[in-house]
């Protein structure tokens, strides 16, 4: 054992409303998330797995979100 003595118990710092505010927010986002992630898996305990045929190859669905992440991001001059 070590003849240190432990350290003391850290008290709690409030957060600064805007603070709470924004960790609330990120918060809801993932919840929000995780309940579209659960609905899909639900959707595939149901009906089980989609024909691979009919789905949209994940290359696509990357280069369609790049796209979209290109169209919010300002040109740099």
């Amino acid at each position: 054992m070590s003849d240190q003595p432990a350290p003391a118990a850290a008290v709690p710092q409030p957060l600064e409303p805007a603070t709470a505010d924004a960790v609330r927010a990120v918060a809801a986002q993932a919840r929000e998330r995780a309940d579209q992630f659960a609905a899909i898996l639900e959707d595939i305990a149901a009906n089980g797995l989609p024909d691979p045929e009919q789905c949209t190859p994940w290359e696509e669905l990357r280069e369609q979100h790049l796209a979209r992440l290109a169209k919010q991001r300002p040109a740099v001059a």
